[in-house]
């Protein structure tokens, strides 16, 4: 059945009179009458009754109007919100976003995509880089910003963005404060805060091991929040990532012996089309300026 039928059969609807009703429709009276007569053939009855310079709906034409009506309201409303997509009007999109990866990083990104692109609701899901992976197979995800402390597979694209060391976290009053860093082997005997989402913990567990380091884990927890809490009280140490949000009360120090980084990056499905709303994020995502750690900073200002 042609929408365009459709649009023809309204229109004598509305004028009564075939003539008008090509004329509203940009189409000749004979083109008209062929489209509604074909329209006939197709629901099997006659949708008007012709008497010279009266136009009536027979009883199965007025039948059918109400659902014809709906159809082409129900295709102008697709067509509208397609376009909407399209220019960003009303596009929706979700980002995956590594659950330990500090949100003061990205504010100032949020703050500029949001600026220039209003039309867009942004989802931020948080999750550990295995479910990230999957969500971002599935398609549930668009794009996801993580890490791994091994390679990722080849059946995504990745766009490193930047890099950030781990440091060491103790409560004010430790016996580490009075260091500039911290080498992996002082912490031998310390009570240890497990952050069960780390992506680094077995690398890090390893880093300690080699170095016959012997942590006693006192407690454990997915919330990093929580670990910060505890460490801040007392109740032991744990290894953040540099830019993590630090809470009032908590120290840091820079791990070396050896020093440990983590690479933050864009990843999407290779080969996968973006949505226009997704290419929009991803374009602003690798144009956006992102700070360096103190570290490299120094690094980069040694080398030159």
């Amino acid at each position: 059945m042609d929408i365009h039928h459709i649009r023809y059969f309204l229109a004598v609807c509305e004028t009564r009179n075939f003539t008008r009703a090509g004329e509203k429709c940009n189409v000749t009276q004979p083109a008209l009458s062929r489209a509604i007569q074909q329209l006939e053939d197709e629901v099997g009855g006659l949708l008007f009754r012709r008497e010279r310079n009266l136009t009536h709906l027979t009883d199965l034409g007025a039948l059918l109007r109400p659902r014809f009506q709906q159809i082409l309201d129900e295709l102008t409303g697709v067509r509208q919100e397609a376009s909407r997509f399209l220019c960003l009007e009303n596009a929706n999109l979700k980002v995956g976003v590594m659950c330990t990866i500090g949100p003061r990083r990205f504010t100032g990104l949020l703050a500029e995509f949001n600026r220039r692109q209003q039309g867009i609701q942004l989802q931020l899901v948080e999750g550990v880089p295995a479910s990230l992976s999957q969500l971002l197979e599935s398609g549930e995800i668009d794009v996801a910003i993580m890490a791994s402390s091994n390679s990722f597979p080849e059946r995504f694209d990745v766009t490193p963005l930047y890099r950030e060391r781990f440091v060491l976290a103790f409560p004010n009053g430790h016996r580490l404060a009075r260091n500039d860093n911290v080498a992996i082997s002082e912490l031998d005997g310390e009570n240890y805060l497990r952050r069960l989402n780390c992506e680094y913990r077995d690398h890090l567990a390893g880093l300690c091991n080699d170095r016959g380091v012997k942590l006693r884990i006192s407690y454990a927890s997915e919330r990093e929040d929580w670990i910060q809490n505890m460490v801040s009280g007392g109740l032991g140490i744990c290894f953040i990532p540099e830019f993590s949000a630090v809470i009032p009360g908590l120290q840091v120090r820079p791990v070396i012996d050896p020093e440990v980084w983590r690479e933050v990056s864009l990843v999407v499905v290779a080969g996968r089309r973006f949505s226009p709303a997704a290419s929009a994020f991803v374009n602003s995502v690798k144009a956006h300026g992102w700070p360096e750690s103190a570290l490299a900073q120094a690094i980069r200002r040694t080398a030159a």
